[in-house]
């Protein structure tokens, strides 16, 4: 493992995305446990994309228009569900004191997909992790497996980081109506606008 690779890891990690934003929306609406929840349901969704470049799935969405397309519009298609979910349910950001915590299978579900459903994670693999690993170095794939495993510990800690401090701000901005209106509004266009990001890239 090089400092390089640690160096482009965290940048890649703790560059907003919709893993962020989605952890950022649990946090505030649910508290420090539904960060955290999300922040490992979005861990789990890079595990796929994983095993899909050890095994070479992403030379197939590589090479297949086709299936990078059908995944990508799929992504795409869930985010704007997102978008859309979080402006018509008022009570998607919003503190429960009342209610027992959000079902935590629940939130790594969406999590996962979130994560599952962006073929670019898989090519971002496909061309990330080779470059730290030298061809026709014995052990390879246990090299890969080691350095996945890396960026998915610095992935949970970066994204349980944001859960955690969004919720520390919970009580004071949940507790303003006009702002709780403002924060699904920003949160639906952070999915719509993520999603048009989504639709617009190519292989």
């Amino acid at each position: 493992m090089t400092i390089a690779f640690l160096v482009t890891t965290l940048v890649v990690v703790a560059t907003p995305g919709t893993g962020v934003v989605y952890t950022l929306a649990e946090a505030l609406a649910h508290g420090r446990r539904a960060g955290v929840v999300a922040a490992v349901g979005c861990t789990l969704g890079i595990v796929p994309h994983i095993m899909a470049t050890i095994t070479g799935v992403a030379a197939l969405l590589h090479t297949s228009a086709l299936a990078f397309q059908v995944l990508k519009y799929l992504g795409v298609a869930y985010l704007l569900y997102m978008a859309w979910a979080t402006l018509r349910d008022r009570d998607a950001i919003v503190v429960e004191t009342r209610t027992g915590p959000r079902p935590a299978a629940r939130v790594i579900a969406s999590s996962v997909l979130i994560n599952l459903l962006n073929p670019k994670l898989t090519l971002f693999f496909f061309a990330f992790l080779p470059q730290f690993v030298p061809a026709g170095e014995p052990g390879s794939l246990w090299r890969m497996l080691e350095l996945s495993a890396v960026f998915m510990a610095l992935t949970f800690v970066v994204f349980a980081g944001y859960g955690v401090l969004a919720a520390s701000v919970r009580s004071q901005v949940t507790s303003r109506p006009r702002v709780m209106t403002w924060l699904r509004r920003i949160f639906a266009g952070s999915f719509v606008g993520l999603g048009a990001k989504l639709a617009l890239t190519t292989r």
